[in-house]
């Protein structure tokens, strides 16, 4: 099998442009982010520079920005393409590929309205993921992916290689480790649940974003390591703030991507690297009327890695020394996400008075380690 560094994509086959939609012209609250250059990864003290803007970025709000990250926008919007050919299948076509969602499977198509968001009213949302390119995931996939599947293949690989290594050296640093101490549970051919995907949010009348309160994806963290949200100019994403009080957009950085922490660096960092929450809402008034799509690539590390504190001095001088949650210990990365996408299949629970300030719901996920999601 070829490796990272020499596989090479085939001549692309022809496939509908993707036109990117326009920027809103809204007036947002947008959310004050880092951006990270990470062309300066490479130059003297780069590394240096780009950990020290990476640390204020965890201290803030857990969502920044990268950019010149080594794929070109044409590359980026290739996938934008295939992901909006898939979606166009007959919903027959699509089934035949469904993922394994009520036994933890993630990996293939996942139809939308599975989730109910208020009673009586469900998502809008389909989504499709690739599991990393090694023998342990190979499936069936339908013909527009197999069709274009070196080209997915040689983007996945770009990914990991382009940007999941080096920000999982800039976090080692930032924890005062090893540059390898994260890569090393992060190896390509290692089994996890490292995943591209495709998304479509469909657009709804404003009737109907009514009866949801406008919000189409509740607040809620995501499972794994990181989150990696290429450019998508439809405003919908909003980051909920780390004191409670509210929310703010995530605007569309040009030719960037959005990248948010996720659950299992909050538990092995003891709560000082934040799984950020963050929602999908209706888009302003002069998008609201454009199917959202959205191509993700979801960073996970070896499913055996234990969810336990990493040996950091940093964690010890600033106080982070208490477990997130004790009943976590022991649990591995790849229980906790298959558990999550088990609980991620029913309905939103009832919601509860969170210390006064808002109404979240409260699940279980596994052994007695819960999931919060909020309006």
């Amino acid at each position: 099998m070829a490796t990272v560094e020499t596989l090479t994509a085939t001549e692309p086959s022809s496939l509908p442009k993707y036109i990117q939609a326009t920027t809103t012209k809204q007036e947002l609250d947008w959310a004050d982010l880092v951006t990270l250059d990470l062309e300066d990864f490479d130059r003297p003290g780069g590394k240096e520079r780009l950990t020290k803007q990476l640390f204020e970025a965890v201290q803030n709000i857990g969502f920044f920005y990268i950019i010149n990250f080594g794929l070109t926008q044409d590359e980026v919007d290739r996938q934008f393409a295939i992901g909006k050919s898939l979606f166009s299948l007959p919903e027959s076509e699509k089934l035949k590929f469904r993922a394994d969602l009520e036994h933890g499977g993630y990996n293939g198509y996942r139809p939308l309205g599975l989730r109910e968001i208020k009673p009586g009213h469900f998502d809008s949302t389909e989504m499709y993921n690739i599991p990393k390119f090694i023998p342990e995931f190979e499936q069936a996939h339908p013909a527009v992916i197999t069709t274009h599947y070196a080209e997915i293949e040689h983007f996945s690989r770009k990914i990991y290689t382009n940007v999941i290594r080096k920000l999982l050296v800039l976090f080692a640093l930032v924890l005062e480790l090893p540059e390898d101490y994260f890569t090393a549970s992060h190896e390509y051919e290692q089994s996890s649940d490292c995943h591209l995907r495709y998304m479509k949010y469909h657009k709804k009348t404003a009737s109907e974003n009514a009866a949801i309160d406008n919000v189409w994806v509740k607040g809620h963290t995501d499972f794994g390591s990181l989150t990696l949200l290429f450019r998508q100019p439809i405003a919908s994403l909003q980051v909920r703030l780390p004191d409670g009080s509210g929310w703010k957009w995530v605007k569309p950085y040009p030719e960037s991507i959005t990248v948010n922490l996720a659950d299992v660096l909050e538990f092995i960092t003891n709560g000082f690297l934040r799984s950020s929450i963050h929602r999908v809402v209706a888009p302003p008034p002069d998008q609201a009327g454009i199917d959202r799509y959205g191509v993700l690539y979801f960073v996970r590390p070896r499913s055996d890695l234990k969810l336990q504190p990493v040996p950091s001095k940093v964690l010890e001088r600033l106080g982070y020394d208490k477990l997130v949650d004790e009943k976590a210990v022991g649990l591995t990365a790849g229980e906790w996400v298959k558990a999550r996408v088990k609980n991620n299949v029913k309905m939103y629970p009832e919601k509860k008075e969170d210390g006064g300030k808002e109404a979240v719901a409260e699940a279980e996920i596994l052994g007695g380690v819960k999931a919060k999601y909020y309006d």
